[in-house]
């Protein structure tokens, strides 16, 4: 979900000012992004159906009572509503008695998201196997960052959102959010350029012994 929500098409304005149809679409269109965003963290798929419920509920009561004032419309509505979305997951959590999310595939799922959105196809048979790779890679990468980091990397590459709204999904700093995302990045980055030093290495000695083969 990028930032489409915000601004002038900002949900809880519209039923703070009694109209209800942008918050019945913002449901339509988004409960796909919301339940693979608990998949994400580590809900199974019945669970992320009520967890998702109960963020949209917890949206509309937002809206509709008088005394919730921790929705202040300043045109960050996405990263209000992923606020939301975070704290009933940390509910959940908190239900189940400190157990703990299951492995979380935030750069899996980028991978995907990505490649789905930019429509990209394998041009040779192997690309698909190096994507694959390459994307295990990540996720491995970004394994041995705080699960702080690998929110931000969630929010910013598989939901598109702006370091703002980021910043109001997490409750902080924009700060926070950049050095975070750019700590994920240059550990994404460097996993990648030592796995493509390593490949030259391999495919070097391959050429270096077919070479002394055919001597």
């Amino acid at each position: 979900m990028k930032d489409s929500w915000d601004g002038t098409q900002d949900p809880l304005a519209a039923l703070r000012a009694g109209r209800p149809a942008p918050f019945e679409e913002f449901v339509r269109s988004e409960t796909r992004t919301f339940l693979a965003y608990f998949v994400r963290l580590g809900a199974s798929r019945a669970e992320a159906e009520d967890l998702a419920q109960e963020t949209f509920l917890k949206l509309f009561r937002s809206a509709a009572s008088s005394a919730a004032t921790s929705y202040d419309v300043r045109g960050q509505f996405s990263g209000y509503a992923f606020r939301v979305a975070r704290n009933v997951w940390i509910d959940r959590l908190r239900r189940s008695r400190g157990a703990g999310p299951g492995p979380m595939g935030d750069v899996s799922d980028a991978q995907v998201h990505m490649d789905h959105r930019l429509n990209r196809a394998p041009a040779a048979p192997d690309e698909g196997l190096v994507q694959r790779e390459s994307a295990q890679v990540v996720r491995d990468a970004l394994a041995s960052l705080p699960d702080g980091h690998r929110a931000v990397f969630d929010l910013a590459v598989v939901e598109e959102l702006p370091y703002l709204a980021i910043a109001e999904a997490l409750e902080i700093p924009v700060g926070t959010v950049k050095s975070r995302m750019h700590s994920a990045v240059a550990r994404v980055r460097a996993a990648l350029e030592e796995r493509e030093r390593v490949e030259d290495a391999l495919r070097a000695r391959g050429e270096s012994a077919g070479g002394e083969r055919r001597a």
